[in-house]
């Protein structure tokens, strides 16, 4: 009995080893088959190259499954190899799926470059597509394990009385998993909503910075020092923040100087509408010199311009602020805010205290 035992796991194996190397030479030779069908497609394209792979692993197993098939089930020790094969299939098949949406992704990227002038349709694709892509390759891989699970009975018992018997287990689990669902849900209303994207401008607790990176649970906002501000995906669903470029990134900024009233507004209209005119960095739309406040000692004039994105427009605010001053000091030196105070004898209309 043993000796039969031995020839039909030997046979058992040769088939085995011929089920696997016919597996093997079908990769190779659909690998370019399918390369070629998927060439009129970036998204497809990626799929099939970031498969090649995982498929290279799960057809032999696949081919094994049904291979296993055939095999009476008195046979010694089958059951086992039948659950082992099944086993490394899930996960095959588990890795194969999530190559798959990172392979979709990037040719979805690829479509949309964000390197071009006007980015906001691809950082809007770019926003979806990453976290549509990190929520569905984490909902492939728990279902992957969720099968694994299936596959094993006395898992599937433990999973019944548990889901039975541990009420204050689940509740207190619940309770701490409630930030991380939170965080996953507000994760899906930024993919779909996208109050901001990638690369979007943003104005959180006083810090400016772009938005560099879209996780399934948190946010990095790049500063414009170096810094990374790490922010929950919930807290954007709870409190109001600024976006500078959600509709577009052109930006109106201000620059404010405190003058003496003697100085005239027009010839600093019109060297403003010169350094404007002369700086690469105006978009031609607004530049306006206006008197917006008035104090006692001096008056307040603010020179209203715009520029293509918020980085240009701080560098034109810069240039214009400084080119002012020194415009001010060299044609208008006396019109510099200052403070006036009268010296001299005892104020008009007063008598003079009798001599003693």
């Amino acid at each position: 009995m043993e000796n039969l035992t031995l020839h039909l796991w030997l046979r058992l194996a040769g088939m085995a080893a011929v089920v696997i190397v016919g597996a093997l030479i079908a990769h190779r030779v659909l690998r370019p088959v399918l390369r070629r069908l998927s060439s009129f497609s970036p998204v497809l394209s990626a799929i099939v190259q970031h498969c090649e792979r995982p498929t290279r692993y799960a057809l032999p197993l696949l081919a094994l499954t049904l291979a296993w098939q055939g095999v009476p089930e008195e046979m010694p020790g089958i059951e086992s190899v039948q659950h082992l094969t099944g086993v490394l299939l899930i996960v095959a098949l588990t890795w194969t799926a999530m190559r798959a949406v990172k392979g979709a992704a990037k040719g979805m990227l690829s479509l949309h470059p964000a390197d071009v002038a006007d980015n906001l349709q691809a950082r809007r694709i770019h926003t979806q597509t990453r976290v549509l892509a990190r929520t569905a390759s984490t909902v492939v891989l728990i279902a992957g394990l969720a099968f694994i699970l299936m596959t094993f009975p006395r898992a599937r018992q433990l999973g019944a009385s548990l889901l039975a018997s541990a009420g204050v287990v689940g509740l207190v689990a619940g309770i701490a998993a409630r930030s991380v669902f939170s965080n996953l849900l507000a994760g899906l209303q930024i993919a779909l909503a996208q109050p901001l994207r990638i690369d979007d401008v943003l104005i959180i607790e006083g810090e400016w910075g772009r938005v560099e990176e879209i996780t399934a649970t948190y946010v990095v906002l790049k500063i414009w020092d170096e810094r990374r501000l790490i922010i929950p995906l919930q807290w954007f669903i709870e409190h109001p923040f600024q976006n500078w470029t959600r509709r577009s990134s052109e930006i109106l900024g201000t620059v404010l100087l405190w003058v003496d009233y003697g100085l005239p507004v027009e010839p600093i209209r019109a060297e403003a509408k010169r350094l404007c005119e002369g700086s690469p960095d105006w978009d031609g739309r607004v530049c306006v010199v206006q008197v917006t406040d008035a104090s006692d000692r001096a008056k307040q004039l603010r020179i209203l311009i715009s520029a293509a994105d918020s980085g240009k427009a701080f560098e034109l605010r810069c240039l214009l602020r400084e080119r002012l001053i020194d415009f001010i000091q060299r044609e208008h030196p006396a019109s510099l805010p200052r403070l006036r105070a009268e010296l001299g004898g005892p104020l008009a209309g007063m008598p003079e205290a009798p001599a003693p």
